[in-house]
């Protein structure tokens, strides 16, 4: 375990010693492992407690100080040392943000090495809450089929049950050297990524602090593991006009139809595609402009995102957003204009391990907010189909496959 002092370094703090029927037909069709449908594993009941307490606390991001509080104080009675990392209050696009605190864990021990595999997942969900519910009557009626639902029950409190399970049970056994591996729960993944990145810049600026070989990221994937996944970009599109009365448009300008004409390009462009990622597509979240239906437009505004499938990590989301000012510059150069809000191209992740089936995912994810030399993989249990829904849920028997997977990942990059 590395000196306390260093831990402080980082800002961190030490530790005193119902699902709907939509889903229940998605997951009708999938084939259930007869293992867990005649015998639970050992560790069911721990898993499922692990669980059931996190997504019973709401941790909607920007509000994740209980959730980060009861880790820091459960994980110890498991046998963890952890540490609280502290994010700063700011004002941020997203709002004002209190401040929060990423967890830090590793198994107690005598070594002093330096960590060698991140395991690591968030600890913020989307809103609203939705409380806890399993579908069964008792503890004794639980099968790996039984459906667990709630806010953050797939994203991606699953992935973080899972995760200490699966490093609890390797330490138990012996498989690993518990030092060797380091827990981190993030906050903000869903909205700034700010947690991974205040993680990863302390963990820059201390380069003997750590020498991270492979990173294991926990997101819904369906218990397979991701290839990787599309970058994104984030964009405001601002259109200026004249303002006037509405029965003389000639004697104004409209925004709003200039704004219209912009976007109808947009949504017409082909913004390029790959074999693996397949084509990079658009969202337009957010359109408001004008005052009053008999006045002209002045002003008119559109929240864009893309998610990029060509290019990579470093330079695709520059090569999207050369294309967006393109097209703005075609359609009417001096009424239109993009603040473009940061953003990153197709993030590569290893894939090739024996035993499992592979994916590539749409979303965005921590991955690209780590940086350094190290392996990324991508795995976690649930469907990212339902995640931010309202009828977020999982299968007990995906929360048991998931340790065994992130059991086998871990051991999998410490051998590699």
């Amino acid at each position: 375990m590395k000196p306390l002092s260093q831990f402080l370094l980082w800002g961190l703090l030490p530790s005193a010693g119902l699902a709907s029927s939509s889903y229940q037909k998605q997951l009708g069709d999938l084939d259930l492992d007869s293992r867990t449908q005649t015998s639970a594993p050992s560790y069911r009941k721990h898993l499922l407690d692990i669980h059931k307490q996190l997504v019973e606390i709401s941790s909607i991001s920007g509000h994740e100080v209980p959730v980060a509080n009861f880790l820091h104080t459960y994980l110890p009675t498991l046998g963890f040392e952890t540490w609280l990392q502290a994010l700063p209050a700011s004002n941020t696009s997203w709002g004002y943000l209190p401040e929060r605190y990423n967890v830090v864990a590793r198994f107690r021990s005598d070594s002093s090495a330096a960590a060698r595999v991140l395991v690591t997942s968030h600890i913020d969900v989307v809103p609203p809450y939705i409380p806890y519910h399993i579908d069964a009557p008792s503890s004794d009626e639980i099968t790996c089929s039984t459906i667990i639902s709630g806010r953050g029950s797939v994203d991606a409190k699953a992935s973080v049950a899972a995760q200490i399970i699966a490093v609890e049970e390797l330490v138990a056994s012996k498989a690993i050297n518990p030092s060797d591996v380091m827990l981190l729960f993030v906050v903000g993944e869903e909205t700034l990524g700010d947690g991974m990145r205040f993680f990863s810049d302390n963990l820059q600026s201390h380069s003997n602090s750590t020498s991270l070989k492979a990173a294991i990221f926990g997101e819904p994937t369906e218990n397979k593991l991701a290839c990787g996944h599309k970058g994104i970009t984030f964009g405001s599109i601002r259109a200026e006009g004249k303002a006037g009365h509405s029965g003389y448009p000639w004697l104004g300008k409209s925004a709003t139809e200039v704004l219209i004409r912009a976007l109808g390009k947009i949504l017409e462009h082909d913004f390029g595609k790959s074999e693996r990622y397949g084509n990079t597509t658009v969202n337009i979240g957010k359109i408001e402009g004008g005052v009053a239906a008999n006045v002209i437009p002045k002003v008119a505004q559109a929240e864009i995102s893309l998610r990029i499938a060509i290019g990579h990590q470093k330079n695709g989301a520059d090569i999207i957003r050369k294309q967006l000012k393109q097209i703005l510059e075609d359609v009417d150069s001096e009424a239109l204009s993009l603040e473009s809000k940061g953003g990153y191209g197709p993030i590569e992740c290893f894939c090739d391990v024996d035993g499992f089936e592979t994916m590539v995912a749409n979303y965005g994810t921590d991955v690209p907010h780590l940086a350094g030399d190290h392996v990324s993989y991508l795995y976690g249990p649930g469907s990212i189909l339902v995640a931010h829904g309202d009828d977020e849920a999982l299968r007990v028997g995906d929360l048991e496959e998931a340790v065994e997977g992130y059991k086998k990942l871990i051991k999998h990059a410490l051998e590699a």
